[in-house]
């Protein structure tokens, strides 16, 4: 990797395009401090507290937005609301026949691009509105105030702030396009993988500070090294691991030549969905508590108050169970659209291709299906057990330091740097060598033609 990155800095492109990639990660990462006009510094402060309910949940929304949620900067969406409007779009395809025939047409996929960009916007409005309201039910439970007194009430107060936002939410994808284009890499990836980077020495801190006692403070260092090298050694296990589907070509004859005949074969990821499941059921899992927000303080009863509770403090059995089964569940939801979206039968069929002992068409397209869910229960449960693995550590230590434990406030190693965070960090280096490997390859075949 190092000697990867001298070759690149020795190219003056290849150079140029690493310095834009930085400055504009530069960029985002001074966004990322221009706070919300309205915000309370003293609400906000109180919401950070570790001892303050749902501050693991808090903790995770500002790792990966980069710190714009301690700030509760204009970036605090991150480019979240994009990433839903993708995976809407991505699961309403394969249902709704107008839309693959759209897809299937020349620009038909800028145009599904398109309708993306602008369906970002009332995700963003709605993730502006949902956010704040989850932070104001937090601090309720505390006897806090709100995080932006008036919102809600003062008409231009409201607005302005929900504009702000979501001005921030098109600003952070913009930079991310103008990263893809001008720069190494998947620009909406590395500005996730950049915010998640500038927080972590600021979560390893706090992690050290909110040590009871030098024993405490051992074994989660111990574990927190256990689960980052454990975590990229298993990730990078099952993210490059695959199934190869062996496909044979048939011979053709034409004249005195002879055509096809070949043989290769189609890579079948464990894990082709990468750390998707994780955000959309992180999101999900966050609704109850949202809605329990919304309902006034003097209606609330126990229920509403229980729902806060779990899943707005992310403890109890009731909440890492769902979180489990969600993040499970989706993983073969949408690695079964994936599937159907690459129509693998007909491109096969179309190009005189064949699974040997299966018969093309329907048979291939079932066979497909059954290997690609059967290896996906693999990946699911991987991604599951990466969803629990904060309370899989909070469990440990409950038991281990029961007299100095108090759920939702002892440090946990695992949030430092989240399993979510994790997935993210290993794919986008992988995949940001890879392209830069591409580049030095495409310039040294290059010089070597001349």
């Amino acid at each position: 990797m190092i000697g990867a990155l001298r070759n690149a800095f020795r190219l003056p492109d290849i150079r140029n395009k690493l310095l834009i990639t930085g400055f504009i990660l530069l960029i985002y990462q001074f966004a990322a401090h221009v706070p919300v006009v309205g915000v309370s510094r003293e609400a906000l402060a109180q919401l950070l507290n570790p001892a303050t309910p749902g501050a693991n949940f808090i903790q995770i929304l500002n790792l990966l937005s980069g710190g714009a949620v301690a700030n509760f900067s204009v970036l605090a969406n991150g480019v979240y609301p994009y990433i839903t409007a993708s995976i809407i779009f991505q699961l309403l395809v394969p249902v709704i026949p107008r839309l693959q025939e759209i897809q299937r047409e020349p620009g038909g996929q800028e145009r599904i691009q398109r309708w993306t960009y602008i369906a970002t916007v009332p995700m963003a409005l709605f993730q502006s509105i949902a956010q704040i309201q989850l932070f104001n039910g937090l601090l309720l439970q505390t006897g806090g105030g709100e995080i932006i007194p008036g919102f809600g009430a003062n008409l231009g107060l409201t607005l302005s702030v929900m504009i702000s936002m979501t001005a921030g939410t098109m600003f952070a994808l913009w930079l991310g396009e103008l990263i893809t284009e001008q720069g190494i890499g998947n620009g909406i990836s590395l500005i996730i993988f950049s915010g998640i980077m500038a927080r972590t020495p600021f979560n390893v801190a706090s992690m050290i500070n909110n040590a009871p006692d030098p024993g405490k403070l051992v074994w989660d260092l111990s574990v927190f090294l256990i689960i980052l090298i454990a975590g990229v050694f298993v990730i990078i296990y099952i993210q490059e691991g695959v199934r190869r589907i062996p496909v044979q070509y048939g011979k053709r004859v034409r004249g005195r030549k002879q055509y096809g005949g070949s043989s290769t074969h189609i890579p079948m990821r464990i894990n082709p969905v990468g750390m998707i499941p994780l955000i959309f059921s992180q999101a999900i899992i966050a609704l109850p508590a949202v809605f329990a927000s919304l309902v006034p303080i003097a209606a609330q009863g126990d229920f509403s108050r229980s729902i806060q509770q779990t899943f707005g403090n992310q403890q109890g059995f009731l909440y890492w169970a769902s979180f489990f089964l969600l993040t499970f569940a989706f993983t073969f939801f949408y690695s079964d659209v994936m599937i159907q979206n690459q129509n693998l039968a007909d491109n096969l069929q179309r190009q005189g291709g064949f699974i040997p002992g299966i018969r093309p068409g329907k048979r291939t397209e079932e066979y497909i299906a059954r290997v690609s869910r059967r290896i996906t229960l693999v990946g699911a449960t991987f991604l599951g057990i990466i969803a629990i693995l904060p309370g899989i550590v909070d469990f440990v230590n409950s038991v281990f330091f029961r007299e100095a434990y108090v759920a939702g406030t002892t440090s946990n190693a695992a949030l430092v740097l989240s399993g979510a965070g994790l997935i993210i960090v290993v794919g986008v280096v992988i995949d940001t060598l890879r392209q830069l490997e591409a580049q030095l390859v495409m310039r040294n075949y290059e010089g070597f033609m001349r």
